[in-house]
């Protein structure tokens, strides 16, 4: 067999990279790095598959209901994106209704901070920092190169769905928001804060900011594993590894050092900050609750609220609803189909997927997907029983405890879609507050406020008197930022939870 001569292996040469520029359309010069990225998705597609991911993810968040708060959070986040290296997307800011402490960002734009870690915040600058981060995310395309990073030699396969819009979307939208959610790994969540910083530096405030938001989440990950460990729990933190920084991280100090000579220099704007948070739930929500119940009544929706346990959902119209020792049933009224939602016991690091397959004895689980609602993780998909019907199955970490569905079609009626009324039910569930027949009324919000302290205040004092329990004095000083220790100076203005 003859050899190809040298002009031959350079006609087949450039095929392949014709062929292969063709697959990697993606191919550009990343806005934030300046380098060229080999990822396969336009910028065009990014935004519109980060809009769908978007959606999606409304119908399971709670949005938080303050106009002020959520108008203040979008302003800010404007001005820094404004300020960075993507500035013909459209940037989308959202405030979630829930105590967890966390930040992330979906492709093209949308970007999400819980209300929780805004409590901890102490200046504008400093929320410009969490949300600087997050839009750093987005400028540098960390989605998209680590999706490309994963597939590998697999690239072509994967992407081809997600090009065409096939059901690949679906499967590479749930990877994407679990790694927004989870963070993208030390490397990219340096760059993040790195680009952050410069990003909040052109948009005039203090780059240091981004190492004090560091020293925010390592005091808060600091108590919270001391917390957990006294409950025999496990512990999370936001982004994992962005939260893991020490405050001395000579990588993190070097970037932010490189947004200029002078990186103290800018705005903290201590004053808009405090006006805006002023009146912010702290913890729980109860107030959502009794909304949802007064929504529920001017709706006379099918609802079922459990008290003592401390939760509630929708159940489809006009199915019958039993409350059994072990499980709670709903069930269509000729008995087609039911809903069951059962409990058990969860391990800590558990995988929820693999939980799913164990719990329902299940080898292939179709339309698997993650669940993240009301500030609860777990895992979704649909099996076959013994006689090929199938059945969708969920489950929901709630404080270590797994909350099971199973959903059953027993008789299939023509024109009902009754995986749709199944999801519609577990996406509704959420928690309430917890209620005993003791109880005279239901538990209500407490909010952030601002004092002035005095040649008398101490941090224990104040939580003593405020009644904020065991650890009280702890979140006192967390959300003022004097953990572990040190007390407010007389004549400054500091935060308490009422």
């Amino acid at each position: 067999m003859r050899k190809p001569n040298q002009k031959q292996l350079l006609k087949k040469l450039s095929l392949s990279a014709i062929a292969c520029f063709s697959l990697l359309q993606g191919c550009a010069i990343n806005p934030a790095t300046g380098r060229v990225d080999t990822v396969t998705m336009s910028s065009a597609r990014e935004v519109s598959l980060g809009k769908e991911l978007y959606e999606e993810m409304l119908k399971t968040l709670p949005v938080y209901q303050d106009e002020k708060l959520n108008a203040y959070i979008n302003e800010v986040g404007q001005k820094v994106a404004a300020a960075g290296d993507r500035t013909k997307i459209e940037y989308h800011f959202t405030v979630v209704d829930s105590p967890d402490i966390n930040a992330f960002a979906l492709p093209g734009g949308y970007i999400f901070i819980n209300r929780g870690l805004i409590a901890y915040l102490q200046n504008e600058a400093q929320l410009a920092a969490v949300l600087g981060h997050e839009i750093a995310h987005v400028t540098a395309r960390h989605a998209v190169r680590q999706e490309a990073a994963r597939a590998g030699r697999n690239v072509g396969a994967v992407f081809a769905g997600v090009l065409t819009g096939s059901s690949t979307v679906a499967s590479a939208a749930a990877q994407w928001s679990d790694a927004a959610i989870a963070g993208y790994g030390r490397n990219m969540e340096l760059e993040a804060d790195g680009f952050g910083a410069e990003y909040i530096r052109n948009a005039g405030y203090s780059a240091e900011a981004m190492i004090d938001v560091i020293g925010v989440l390592k005091d808060h990950e600091r108590f919270t594993k001391q917390q957990a460990k006294d409950a025999g729990k496990q512990t999370t933190s936001y982004h994992g590894v962005f939260a893991s920084h020490p405050r001395n991280d000579k990588r993190l100090q070097e970037a932010v050092k490189a947004t200029g000579d002078n990186q103290k220099s800018g705005e903290l704007y201590v004053e808009r900050f405090e006006e805006a948070t002023d009146g912010l739930i702290w913890g729980e929500n109860f107030d959502r609750a009794e909304q949802a119940a007064s929504k529920e009544e001017a709706n006379k929706e099918n609802r079922y609220t459990h008290s003592r346990l401390g939760f509630t959902m929708l159940f489809p119209e006009s199915w019958e609803i039993n409350n059994e020792k072990t499980e709670i049933i709903g069930e269509a009224t000729d008995k087609s189909a039911s809903l069951t939602l059962g409990l058990s016991r969860l391990k800590p690091d558990t995988n929820y997927e693999e939980f799913l397959r164990s719990e329902f004895n299940v080898t292939l689980l179709k339309q698997s997907e993650p669940l993240n609602q009301f500030g609860m993780l777990g895992h979704t998909g649909i099996k076959s029983d013994k006689s090929g019907a199938e059945q969708r199955i969920a489950v929901l970490n709630r404080g270590g405890v797994a909350y099971v569905f199973e959903g059953k079609v027993n008789s299939a009626k023509e024109g009902i879609n009754y995986d749709q009324l199944f999801m519609s039910s577990i996406r509704s569930f959420q928690p309430v507050a917890r209620t005993s027949p003791n109880t005279a009324k239901l538990k209500h919000s407490k909010t952030i406020k601002y004092v002035v302290a005095n040649e008398n205040t101490t941090f224990a004092r104040l939580a003593n008197q405020l009644k904020l329990g065991k650890y009280g004095e702890e979140y006192l000083r967390l959300i003022n930022s004097y953990y572990p220790r040190g007390e407010p100076i007389p004549g400054e203005k500091i935060k308490i939870i009422q």
